[in-house]
């Protein structure tokens, strides 16, 4: 197993385990399953209706289509003078870029955080997503990084982010296995940079887009040991799972098991195939090994089921945000 999960509580590690030797079982093939669409959206809404239990498990999808795109306008309205100095055309490869300074580095940084982790996403779809499950019995398991489902109101308590939050800082290398607040120094870094919060408290171009791509030598955030910092980010083994997310990780393992044989919906959304071992592939093997399971799969051309649960499955293609109303 890869050493990134060796830390992850037994019950967990039993479910991604079970995605895994479950994978030899779906060799016969993928489908895109059966009914009109308007006929899978009824069964999905009688799913949800009819369920003891909702995991939702979510990537990245479901942020693109709540308006958190890293690249195109809202790119350019954080970072049109990165793009022009140093050619960077959207967030995920500037997140990778050798910039010439720690000071012009964390700058970035400090953006980058800001504007996916400190602000509401642009369009409701996660505070419509809480809408279908509010006073159900639900838990959301999610490799997003961005913290949107509790900005949208979703229960702290029944949320597990496995890879990380864009909110933590740790220490490099992962030593002492702590995370760090950072908000209070995000801001401080967007003030340094000359943006304005307006009256909502959200930072914005100053008039004369008269801003700084770097921060003070001084603001170059530390660990309280005075030791170097880095994302808390999913990347290798330095990655710090903190006592936070060891919790969050044994809740989840335990809604799992608590709810086993019951009638559950896995709510799969917008989940791609960079780390299937973490949502899809579990989901798969517990809907197979429960026949009174449902699996739905929200994606854009990526909605598939194995043909062995090809019954118990709800695929719907499109944006997720379109889906999700269409289930209100």
């Amino acid at each position: 197993m890869n050493s990134s999960y060796s830390k992850i509580p037994n019950g967990y590690q039993e479910t991604i385990q079970k995605g895994l030797s479950a994978i030899h079982a779906f060799r016969s093939g993928l489908s895109g399953g059966t009914g009109s669409r308007a006929e899978r959206i009824q069964r999905l809404k009688s799913a949800l209706e009819a369920a003891d239990a909702i995991v939702i498990g979510a990537g990245a999808g479901l942020s693109t289509a709540a308006g958190l795109t890293y690249s195109g306008a809202r790119f350019d309205q954080y970072f049109f003078d990165f793009k022009e100095h140093f050619g960077i055309t959207d967030m995920y490869s500037g997140g990778f870029y050798p910039f010439p300074d720690e000071e012009t580095r964390w700058a970035w940084w400090a953006r980058h955080i800001y504007c996916n982790r400190y602000i509401d996403a642009p369009k409701p779809v996660y505070r419509e997503l809480l809408e279908l499950v509010r006073d159900r019995n639900y838990f959301v398991i999610t490799t997003n990084v961005d913290h949107q489902f509790q900005r949208a109101g979703f229960d702290k308590k029944r949320l597990f982010y496995t890879q990380g939050d864009y909110g933590l800082f740790q220490s490099v290398h992962g030593r002492d296995g702590k995370t760090y607040d950072n908000e209070a120094w995000v801001k401080k870094a967007m003030e340094a940079m000359h943006f304005l919060p307006d009256e909502n408290g959200v930072f914005q171009l100053p008039e004369d887009h008269r801003i700084s791509m770097r921060i003070p030598s001084e603001m170059i955030p530390h660990a309280p040991d005075g030791g170097p910092v880095t994302m808390n980010l999913r990347s290798d083994d330095s990655f710090v799972e903190d006592e936070g997310w060891h919790a969050a990780s044994a809740r989840y393992a335990g809604f799992l098991e608590e709810n086993a044989g019951k009638h559950v919906l896995y709510l799969e959304i917008g989940v791609g195939a960079n780390t299937p071992v973490i949502i899809k592939y579990p989901f798969w093997a517990m809907t197979l090994d429960n026949a009174e399971a449902v699996y739905a799969c929200l994606n854009f051309n990526e909605a598939l089921c194995p043909k062995q649960i090809e019954e118990q499955s709800i695929c719907l293609d499109g944006d997720a945000g379109m889906l999700i109303q269409a289930l209100q």
